[in-house]
């Protein structure tokens, strides 16, 4: 997978809004959770509430259920994690400033784009495309019917003249002249 593409899984959308949590977050600028979330709080006037925010436990309870994560405090989850948005992953940059850092959050960055363009431009919807085109082939098969229908209609009139001809033939005539 490209780094572009892992860095999208694990962007959630919570609260309305497009994030990442601290966690994963620690684990690609190569750093501990705690320490990632110390240096934030040392700079806590850079991240306001629009830039990152803690989980309430329903959230964390319904993140966890929606990524099947069985046991948190294995996985290191014994509290509510903080989430960053695009800012305030934006502004980690400015906390973390290891070339590591550095060049993950580029990535990141270019993932989050990557993401508003294509919530920006929703790929055609199949249903749309195959009701257009089912459409298309209705209106061609109404065509198709009429110029059927104009058709046998000039065979059904030859016919009646055909016949008409026919029983004219048919008549018996009255011989001219002498008759016994």
């Amino acid at each position: 997978m490209e780094q572009i593409e892992i860095i999208q899984s694990k962007i959630y959308e919570i609260r309305g809004q497009k994030v990442m949590l601290d966690h994963d977050l620690a684990e690609m600028y190569g750093v501990e959770t705690r320490a990632m979330n110390q240096a934030v709080k040392r700079n806590i006037e850079r991240f306001p509430a629009d830039f990152m925010f803690q989980l309430t436990t329903e959230e964390t309870l319904n993140w966890r259920s929606q990524i099947v994560m069985s046991n948190s405090i294995k996985m290191g989850m014994r509290r509510n994690p903080y989430v960053f948005t695009e800012l305030g992953v934006a502004m980690l940059s400015s906390v973390l400033k290891s070339p590591t850092a550095i060049q993950v959050n580029i990535g990141i960055m270019r993932a989050f784009v990557a993401v508003r363009q294509i919530v920006a431009l929703p790929p055609v919807d199949k249903y749309t495309e195959l009701k257009q085109y089912m459409e298309e082939v209705f209106a061609d098969q109404n065509d198709i019917n009429e110029d059927t229908r104009m058709q046998l209609e000039l065979i059904n009139q030859t016919l009646a003249e055909l016949q008409t001809e026919k029983r004219l033939e048919e008549m018996p005539r009255r011989r001219i002249g002498f008759v016994k």
